[in-house]
C-alpha cells in the first residue's frame, strides 16, 4: 500500500495481510492505528472538526470496524449512531430493511435498524467507516437511507483506496493506492 495523502500528524503503522479473507485479497489491518492512543485520538479529533458544523442527526456506521470510529465520534458530537449489520445480526423486530451489495470479494447483505419513535424521513445522516475501497458498502447504505426519505450529508473514512473508486466528495484522512 502506497500512501498518497495523510492528514494525520503522527506516524502511521498500518499492516496488510495477503490472501485474507480470501486468496488474492490484500486486507488492510487498522489494528495498529487503534493500538496507538495518539493516532486514535487524532483520528477522532479530525472527524469531529470535519463534522461539527454539518447539522447531522445520526452517524451511520457499517460493521464491524465502522463501529469503532462512529461511536466515539457520535459521543463527542452528542449524536445518536446507527449500526448497520450483516443479515441476521439485528433483532428481527427492529429491522427496517435489508439490502444486498457487491464487495471486492463477494456479495453481502446488510440490514438497517428501525429508528425508535421516528423514521428516516427528513433526518440527516453521515456515514463513517474505516476503509473505502470500491465504495459499494457506502453506496448501498446511502441509497437505502434515501429510499426511506433520509438525506446523507456526507461520508468519511480513515483510509480511502483512491485507485479503486472515484469519490471526490468522500472525506478521508489517508488516501492510498495498492502497489
Amino acid at each position: 500500500m502506497k500512501i498518497i495523502k495523510n492528514l494525520l500528524k503522527t506516524e502511521l503503522n498500518i499492516r496488510t495481510e495477503k490472501d485474507f479473507p480470501i486468496k488474492g485479497i490484500e486486507f488492510i489491518d487498522i489494528t495498529p492505528l487503534l493500538l496507538q492512543k495518539k493516532v486514535l485520538k487524532e483520528i477522532i479529533e479530525k472527524f469531529i472538526k470535519e463534522l461539527k458544523d454539518k447539522n447531522i442527526d445520526y452517524i451511520v456506521m457499517p460493521e464491524a470496524r465502522g463501529f469503532l470510529f462512529g461511536t466515539a465520534i457520535a459521543k463527542e458530537l452528542e449524536l445518536g449512531c446507527i449500526p448497520v449489520r450483516k443479515k441476521g445480526k439485528l433483532p428481527p423486530s427492529t429491522v427496517q430493511t435489508q439490502f444486498e451489495y457487491e464487495k471486492e470479494y463477494g456479495r453481502d447483505i446488510l440490514e438497517l435498524p428501525k429508528l425508535v419513535n421516528e423514521d428516516y424521513a427528513n433526518k440527516r445522516f453521515y456515514l463513517i467507516d474505516d476503509i473505502y475501497a470500491t465504495g459499494n458498502t457506502m453506496k448501498a447504505i446511502k441509497e437505502t437511507i434515501e429510499k426511506l426519505g433520509g438525506k446523507v450529508v456526507g461520508e468519511g473514512v480513515v483510509i480511502n483506496i483512491a485507485e479503486l473508486n472515484n469519490n471526490k466528495k468522500l472525506f478521508s484522512l489517508i488516501d492510498a493506492n495498492e502497489e
